[in-house]
């Protein structure tokens, strides 16, 4: 279902089964809702499961304004929230989702019941770097939009890095629902390279300062790979928040919930049974 957010934009929500209290799943940069439905079948025993395109991800048309700032994307997290009609929610969420989710608990208290967050960014002050461009936008802005079909596109997502870390469900679910058909059969990225370079570049304005205030408990998840800027991150979200735990996995990486789907959704079940045994 799509559903109008707070600043006039709107969000796609998608149901993705499973049985008990509700969990959302907000993406990682670039990709979708529906790029983690191997992970939302691990979940569906215990959770029932639910998953937001951003703005201009998926099936979530870009706004308007062209604004990709991540406090418009708190926005998308709220609304999705609001159309899951439970008094209960949980919150996973990966890279940028993990990041909005924590900001949108903070600013409106009482909106998940835990998180569970891996490798969020989330960047303290001092940590930001000092120059005049972003890597990961001028990478984005880069990437190849178009291939001549869906098998196309897998197989090369498959053959090279960074892809090629995903398992196989969760690379055939990002190609199957990250990329749309024209009518010649072409394959078109649905987050364009254009909007994820604007993603990017509005990357690292939220900080442990503001998330400060998300008083539920939650997972910091990290990779384990050496000298990851992102897994770097982790100890500083922790110290922020009253009621926040580390877990670091040593053979994952970046893309975690999309690399061990069995692992991640055992971690994040226990997580939110847990959770919900404090309340």
């Amino acid at each position: 279902m799509l559903v109008a957010t707070r600043d006039g934009s709107a969000a796609m929500v998608h149901d993705l089964g499973g049985d008990g209290p509700s969990i959302l799943i907000c993406h990682a940069t670039g990709f979708c809702g529906r790029a983690y439905e191997q992970l939302a079948r691990v979940l569906s025993g215990q959770l029932h499961v639910w998953a937001v395109d951003m703005r201009g991800h998926g099936d979530t048309p870009a706004p308007a304004s062209g604004e990709y700032a991540w406090a418009n994307m708190v926005w998308d997290v709220l609304a999705a929230r609001e159309a899951i009609d439970d008094d209960v929610v949980h919150v996973l969420g990966h890279s940028m989702g993990g990041a909005v989710a924590l900001q949108a608990e903070a600013d409106h208290p009482g909106t998940f019941a835990s998180a569970y967050v891996y490798e969020a960014i989330i960047v303290a002050r001092e940590m930001r770097p000092e120059r005049t461009h972003n890597a990961l936008a001028d990478g984005a802005a880069r990437r190849q939009a178009a291939f001549p079909s869906k098998p196309d596109a897998l197989w090369r997502y498959a053959s090279r890095a960074p892809l090629n870390a995903l398992e196989a469900g969760a690379l055939f679910a990002y190609v199957d629902h990250g990329l749309a058909l024209k009518p010649d059969g072409t394959a078109v990225l649905k987050c364009t390279p254009s909007i994820e370079s604007s993603v990017f570049e509005a990357s690292a304005t939220i900080t442990p300062e503001s998330i400060s205030a998300a008083q539920l408990p939650v997972l910091v998840a990290t990779g384990g790979e050496a000298g990851s800027p992102f897994a770097a991150l982790a100890p500083a979200i922790v110290a922020s928040l009253p009621s926040a735990h580390l877990r670091v996995y040593a053979s994952l990486g970046h893309f975690g919930p999309l690399q061990d789907s069995t692992t991640i959704g055992r971690d994040v079940m226990e997580h939110a049974a847990a959770s919900a045994a404090l309340r």
